[in-house]
């Protein structure tokens, strides 16, 4: 078996992340009102674009317990993947914190007759 620097490994494996991505949504300010909306709007937009890869960032449950944004925004993006708006959809490896690594299916190509 060959081997590979820890970034090819990774690479192999699936795991993009943040440095991957063409863009970032940064949620870790935000509050669960804020990060969904923000969100549902890129999504929406997401539509009429071009496909596009994006890191979204999300803060990590405060010490002593709390809740974080993983859920809320794991299911709006679970149901964008089953709308067909999202090509990929994973989280993002432990060394870029909490978060997901998604591509946006962007606008679909139209066939010309």
């Amino acid at each position: 078996m060959p081997h590979f620097e820890e970034f090819y490994v990774h690479k192999l494996r699936g795991s993009l992340g943040s440095v991957d991505a063409e863009a970032v949504l940064d949620l870790r300010q935000a509050s669960r009102e804020q990060a969904v909306a923000s969100l549902q709007d890129m999504l929406e937009r997401s539509r009429f674009a071009k496909t596009k890869s994006v890191a979204i960032l999300i803060a990590p449950p405060i010490e002593g317990g709390g809740e974080t944004l993983f859920q809320p925004i794991g299911k709006a993006l679970l149901e964008a993947k089953k709308r067909g708006w999202l090509d990929r959809l994973q989280t993002l490896p432990a060394q870029d914190g909490l978060g997901f690594y998604v591509l946006l299916a962007g606008k679909p190509e139209r066939e010309d007759s």
